[in-house]
């Protein structure tokens, strides 16, 4: 019984990375839209980590997935 209560607090804390990943590429897409003055080396990071992020979030690779969108979040100033 323990087992399977571990188990599926496991699945649904992926499921709630799962689920704002796209969230956050949207938050990321919408800013990069509006064309924001950030430094064009910014500007490259930020792309390179909504590609991984991205990348990752189809890899099943949840935390790292949030991680790289949180960075580029940042970057943007959202």
């Amino acid at each position: 019984m323990k087992r399977i209560v571990i188990a599926l607090a496991l699945f649904s804390s992926s499921l709630a990375f799962a689920s704002s990943c796209p969230t956050h590429m949207k938050e990321i897409d919408a800013k990069l839209s509006s064309n924001p003055s950030v430094a064009p080396a910014d500007m490259t990071k930020v792309k390179k980590l909504r590609a991984d992020g991205e990348a990752f979030h189809k890899a099943g690779k949840h935390a790292e997935s949030e991680k790289a969108l949180g960075d580029a979040k940042k970057l943007l100033g959202i």
